[in-house]
């Protein structure tokens, strides 16, 4: 993997959203059950919580939980500043110091502006927020700036281009959505690497959805490993990203994060295997532009170019199926010079044997452009 900025913060974060609530209560967090698993997260080494304006009691809570019970230097804090929910310019600048008061924790190490999209992105270029979180940054009182994106890669191109000052997007970004239209998760991701950025993930289990996925994809984890859960393969599926600052659990009780914590506190990249894995899901799951070649070879056996198709399309999988972009463009690189997706003369010979009815020369040239 490359270097890229916080590649030493631990890949799990404290996500302080959905935090425990008193039995009976819908609006009263559980500070005592937030304090523990406060504890049981720095004690595993994690560091990066993450809260933001606009959740509901997050920020006292985070105060009471962590600010005044560990030192400063023990953790990084994130939250951020939602224009939509100040409507006015003075009031959003406001809501930085109010952050600062409700969680008294001097300064942020993470500040995001939040949840931009098309909607929204004007309110924050007319409340000149970008200039006033640099400010901020220059002031020392922000450590490290950034923004969390619900929209289309071409926007976050657009933003990465205009604000290079940007150091690190905060993303939507899970196995199941990876292919998803409305979320678009690898074309951001590939948007958001190209710009250098590191990336913090939302969403990695989809609100709970992948703890839960349909049976057919839990068979297919429990055949491979019967002790891990559900939400581990969501989780490591994202961690084991280039680029990944931390990826964000909003852990709602002390099991959920015991569960996070078993296999994150040593955490370990998926192998081949578990990444072949992951791709089926995600064929099971509706959710996938992998090629689908079964490495029947067929269409190498008249191929004039000799170009060995199926490694062709197995190097791309990694990118389409699990993001890996250096270790698909290695695998591409090691095929053999003048017989590589490039060299296609698009007599369609492959595409009159495969089995799978592939528009195979379409992809050939899809993987020379990207590979």
């Amino acid at each position: 993997m490359s270097d890229y900025f916080g590649k030493e913060i631990k890949k799990l974060g404290f996500g302080l959203m959905r935090l425990p609530r008193i039995e009976g209560s819908k609006d009263d967090i559980d500070v005592e059950q937030t304090a523990r698993m406060v504890d049981a997260f720095l004690a595993a080494g994690g560091t990066y919580f993450d809260t933001a304006y606009v959740y509901g009691g997050s920020e006292e809570a985070t105060r009471k939980a962590l600010v005044e019970r560990h030192p400063r230097d023990s953790y990084t804090l994130a939250t951020k500043l939602n224009a939509r929910a100040a409507g006015s310019e003075e009031a959003a600048k406001k809501q930085f110091e109010t952050s600062l008061e409700r969680t008294g924790a001097e300064y942020f190490d993470f500040y995001l502006l939040h949840a931009l999209g098309h909607e929204n992105v004007p309110m924050y270029n007319d409340f000149h927020l970008w200039d006033f979180v640099h400010e901020q940054h220059a002031k020392g009182r922000i450590k490290h700036m950034g923004f969390s994106f619900h929209a289309d890669p071409e926007l976050l191109d657009q933003l990465l281009t205009e604000h290079p000052e940007v150091e690190f997007v905060q993303l939507q970004i899970n196995y199941a959505d990876w292919e998803n239209p409305q979320v678009q998760s690898r074309a951001n991701y590939e948007v958001a690497r190209r710009h250098g950025k590191s990336i913090v993930v939302m969403e990695p289990v989809k609100g709970g959805t992948l703890a839960n996925p349909p049976q057919e994809v839990q068979d297919l984890f429990k055949a491979y490993n019967p002790q891990a859960s559900c939400a581990s393969w969501a989780i490591r599926f994202v961690a084991s990203l280039d680029g990944i600052l931390t990826v964000l659990s909003g852990m709602s009780n002390m099991a959920q994060m015991e569960d996070n914590l078993s296999y994150m506190k040593d955490f370990k990249p998926l192998n081949e295997e578990e990444q072949r894995i992951i791709r089926q899901a995600q064929a099971i799951m509706g959710q996938s532009k992998t090629i689908a070649c079964t490495a029947c070879h067929y269409c190498t056996e008249g191929c004039p170019m000799q170009i060995p198709i199926p490694d062709v399309f197995s190097a791309m999988n990694l990118r389409l199926g699990n993001g890996q972009l250096e270790a698909a463009s290695a695998a591409y690189r090691q095929l053999p010079e003048g017989h590589r997706a490039d060299a296609c003369v698009g007599c369609g010979q492959c595409e009159s044997v495969c089995p799978q009815h592939l528009p195979i020369i379409r992809h050939l040239k899809e993987c020379a452009a990207a590979l």
